[in-house]
This record gives structure tokens, C-alpha cells and sequence, in this order.
């Protein structure tokens, strides 16, 4: 069984925040713009109303809506944030399966490289990943790929990988509209597990949220099992200004 812990480290390796800071039992993180993943704060201590304060004043001071990530064993948290109005959305998944899980990729799939060429940023911006969350892609100091899936002769499909402590964990996969169930997905599972494994990990790990069902299905038919979840609590600024 996977550690928790050890998952979270990977995805924040693999996906991370353009600055993070210690305020209290909290860590703040500045996304530039990346989204949730990389924007929100997590609660790594013992939880106290004035610590609360300190970081909603800190994300007024930054002109941001609150914004946490609550995971497993944090209900206690949970129920303080709803309580004091704190809304909540997407709650998300985290799976990770062994490399010999997964079959060896076909030649003709596709391919990974870095950097990502021009059609891998038009597919991710097809799928609402602009030029923010490239950059977080560009902060990761590697090992990394992107990996370029194929229907034929036709790009189709994209995603992004990297590698922390063994475990690899797959990003921003997308596949274009056109190419959407014809198994694609599934064909850079394989992808991602074969480079994956040219890498030295053990493991290949990646985020769904739980409204996604036919994703939670592809990867379940993997052999992937869940080790991890979570799901985010945001208040507007003008709420607690």
C-alpha cells in the first residue's frame, strides 16, 4: 500500500507551485495561475482559529479567494471550513498502480519528448491548459516528458509526466476532440508506463476528479487502485475581508 504521504510529495514534485511559504500549520502556495492544484493551501499541522485568520489575510493581501485542499483524515478541518462558509468542489481521486501493471505500448502509439511541440500545446489548449500551466510543467527539474499520442499518422493526444522518488505521476492528459474513445487514452497509459519504466520508477500514479466516471473507469480496467483523496474548499475574498 502506497503512502499518502509519499503520493502527495510526488504530485507536488511533479506539479508545482510557483512559491510556496510556511504561515502556522499551513503552507501557501502562489499558482501563477495554474490552477487549484498549484494555488491552494494545505493544512500540515495542528489546525487554530488564528492561524485561519493569518492565511485568509494573506490571500486578501495577494487580492485571492481562499482556497484549501482538504484530504483524508482532515474532517475535523472539513467541517470548521463549512461551517464558517466555506464551500466545497471537485472531489478528486488519487490512484497509483505498479509499472508491470501496465502492457507494453506499441510503437506506432506515439512517442515522448521534451520540449512539447507545437501540436501538443494546441491539443492541451483545445483542453483549457493554456500557457500557466506549461509553466508548471517548465518548473519541474526533471526527469519529465511529454508524451505525443498517435491515431495513425494523426496526433491526437497528449500528456505530461514526471518522476519523484519512484513514483511517476502523469498530468494534463488530454486527448483532442475528434479522437475521444477510440482508445487512445488507454494506448498513452501504456505510453506513459513504458517511459516510466526506461526511467528507473515503480509506480505510475495520477489524479481524477470523481464527476470524470469513464476516466475512473479506464484507470480501474488498468489495475490502478486508489491511495489518496482529497477535494478543495474555497471562500470568496469578499466574505472574509
Amino acid at each position: 500500500m502506497t503512502d499518502p504521504a509519499a503520493l502527495f510529495a510526488a504530485f507536488e514534485a511533479t506539479w508545482p507551485a510557483a512559491a510556496r511559504e510556511t504561515l502556522g500549520p499551513f503552507t501557501y502556495r502562489d499558482g501563477a495561475g495554474g490552477g487549484s492544484r498549484v494555488s491552494a493551501a494545505t493544512l500540515d499541522g495542528e489546525f487554530n482559529a488564528s492561524a485561519l485568520k493569518t492565511i485568509e489575510t494573506r490571500f486578501a493581501k495577494d487580492g485571492r479567494d481562499a482556497l484549501f485542499q482538504i484530504r483524508a483524515g482532515e474532517e475535523a478541518f472539513d467541517a470548521e471550513l463549512a461551517a464558517r462558509g466555506y464551500r466545497l468542489f471537485d472531489p478528486v481521486a488519487c490512484l497509483i498502480a505498479p509499472l508491470e501493471t501496465f502492457p507494453a505500448a506499441s510503437s506506432e502509439s506515439g512517442y515522448a519528448c521534451w520540449p512539447p511541440v507545437a501540436i501538443q500545446r494546441e491539443i492541451w489548449a483545445e483542453g483549457g491548459i493554456g500557457p500557466a500551466r506549461l509553466a508548471v510543467m517548465d518548473r519541474v527539474p526533471g526527469p519529465k516528458c511529454a508524451l505525443l499520442g498517435r491515431l495513425g499518422d494523426t496526433p491526437a493526444g497528449t500528456g505530461f509526466i514526471a518522476i519523484h522518488e519512484g513514483i511517476a505521476a502523469l498530468h494534463a492528459l488530454e486527448t483532442s476532440v475528434p479522437h475521444r474513445r477510440q482508445g487512445l487514452a488507454r494506448a498513452m497509459m501504456a505510453l506513459a508506463a513504458d517511459w516510466a519504466r526506461a526511467q528507473g520508477a515503480n509506480s505510475l500514479a495520477l489524479q481524477v476528479t470523481r464527476a470524470n466516471t469513464a476516466a475512473l473507469a479506464l484507470y480501474s480496467s488498468l489495475g490502478m487502485q486508489e491511495a489518496g483523496q482529497y477535494h478543495y474548499r474555497t471562500k470568496a475574498l469578499s466574505e472574509f475581508q
